[in-house]
């Protein structure tokens, strides 16, 4: 009885000195951590502060997102302070929908363009039931968090506004929500499906005052995703693609032949998760 017992003790001790150290490894490290998720074809995108808190940008065709929240964020955490939907299209919408029903969120932040699907009245619905607070956003808004700003780039107050007035679906990407994240002298910018039609009405004096670091290529690599012009005027560092097996041809080879050109280094989410980590100052990738 007395070896079965102290056997016990003996498992309880190893398996709290586990927990423990599971949590250490769980806190804060004062980085920023951005990590694009591997959710087959569609977009998604955690962040960790560096203070603890954290966003989500947007959450891929299904709920595969949850495996990847799973494998980043603290495994006793719940919550996630921002959850942005760059616009409401599915590949981007549904996996929000498996992360509103078993996450506490802070708030929803998104552009004011709508889609009659039923995903995105699902997840309208479930922002309301849950009572969680939904910021619409336009070009100019700034949010910081901690030493963190975010800065919305786009849709324009206009483009919005064109939209509900012509109560139009098509060309949804062109509303997307696209921010510029600034910690320290690390930029990255986020771009949705923002794509050639509209990028030269978001780029301005953010973007053109210093080096980007990392940048998130529009719509998967596609054709159309980015200009060679301004690829060359942005310079990323690090590029990522945010794919899965598909049909479409994406990422296209014009777009690899041009990040080769343009960019330090390109990353897809085909075979994994992606991470970026930065101090504000140096940073890498895994």
């Amino acid at each position: 009885m007395f070896k079965i017992q102290t056997g016990l003790f003996i498992g309880g001790i190893a398996t709290g000195l586990v927990l423990v150290f599971q949590i250490l490894a769980s806190l804060p490290d004062g980085k920023l951590h951005i990590v694009f998720c591997n959710v087959g074809q569609g977009d998604a995108a955690y962040v960790m502060f560096p203070d603890g808190r954290d966003m989500l940008v947007d959450g891929g065709p299904n709920d595969k997102v949850l495996e990847c929240l799973g494998r980043h964020m603290p495994f006793w955490d719940r919550s996630i302070d921002i959850v942005v939907l760059t616009h409401p299209e599915n590949d981007h919408l549904r996996g929000l929908i498996a992360v509103l029903e078993r996450y506490q969120i802070g708030y929803v932040m998104r552009s004011a363009s709508r889609n009659p699907t039923e995903g995105f009245e699902r997840f309208t619905k479930l922002i309301q039931s849950r009572h969680v607070t939904e910021k619409t956003v336009t070009k100019g808004e700034r949010i910081t968090v901690g030493d963190t700003r975010l800065t919305v780039l786009w849709p324009s107050h206009e483009q919005i506004q064109s939209r509900v007035l012509g109560a139009s679906t098509d060309h949804l990407n062109d509303d997307s929500v696209v921010v510029l994240l600034r910690y320290g002298t690390f930029d990255a910018l986020f771009t949705g499906d923002a794509d050639t039609r509209v990028e030269e009405r978001y780029r301005g004096a953010e973007l053109a005052d210093s080096t980007l670091e990392l940048l998130k290529v529009p719509h998967h690599g596609s054709t159309t995703a980015m200009s060679e012009a301004f690829l060359t005027s942005l310079k990323p560092r690090v590029a990522v693609i945010s794919v899965g097996r598909n049909s479409y041809g994406h990422p296209s080879q014009d777009m690899l032949r041009m990040l080769a050109n343009s960019a330090g280094r390109v990353l897809t989410t085909l075979n994994g998760d992606r991470e970026i980590i930065s101090d504000g100052t140096e940073w890498l990738w895994r």
